[in-house]
């Protein structure tokens, strides 16, 4: 009788991918939110005017809606490539996001010149080490409806952001594990 010897291949276990997370604006305080991801309750930050169906450029809001994560960006001198499987991009010290309306390329990312203008993903207050784009305003981009917005990194004292979802990193790298391309991101105006 033969003994069957286990693989010499290690075994993965592998991570289910979120359906679903939710985030809506915590009463009383509109910069200030939750984020409720299998079964865990995570504090997020917000935009500072709070959560908007009707987002425009430069009015500080987050958009309200279901979106879709499209990829993670990272920043490669600042740690490992994350665990996820969403498409992943490095960024580089010329990566910037266009928030220019009259721009072609309104609401996409492009390599940028040392003196044209755009969010430049490269920062040295470690806030966009780990990007994730979302499908805000992309299909079709509407010239003033919004760009850049984004999940990543919180600021140390938890300001709001310019409209994005800010969390914790460590909050934030677990939420990169579990995200895929099917996963839905649903932000609500009321909890």
């Amino acid at each position: 009788m033969r003994v069957r010897q286990p693989s010499s291949r290690a075994v993965r276990r592998k991570t289910r991918t979120l359906s679903a997370i939710r985030v809506a604006v915590r009463p009383g305080r509109r910069s200030q939110g939750i984020l409720t991801a299998a079964h865990r309750t995570i504090p997020v930050v917000l935009g500072r005017g709070g959560i908007r169906l009707a987002k425009r450029e430069g009015d500080g809001a987050t958009p309200a809606g279901r979106f879709r994560p499209l990829r993670l960006w990272w920043r490669p001198d600042r740690g490992p490539r994350p665990k996820t499987v969403l498409p992943v991009r490095r960024i580089g010290p010329d990566v910037a996001w266009c928030e220019d309306p009259a721009d072609r390329r309104y609401n996409r990312p492009f390599r940028r010149s040392a003196n044209e203008p755009g969010d430049r993903l490269w920062r040295h207050d470690r806030l966009y080490d780990l990007v994730v784009e979302i499908d805000h305003n992309t299909r079709p981009r509407v010239a003033g409806r919004g760009s850049a917005v984004f999940l990543h990194v919180a600021r140390p004292d938890r300001g709001p952001t310019a409209g994005c979802i800010a969390l914790r990193v460590r909050d934030l790298a677990w939420l990169v594990s579990r995200l895929g391309p099917k996963s839905r991101i649903i932000i609500h105006l009321l909890r």
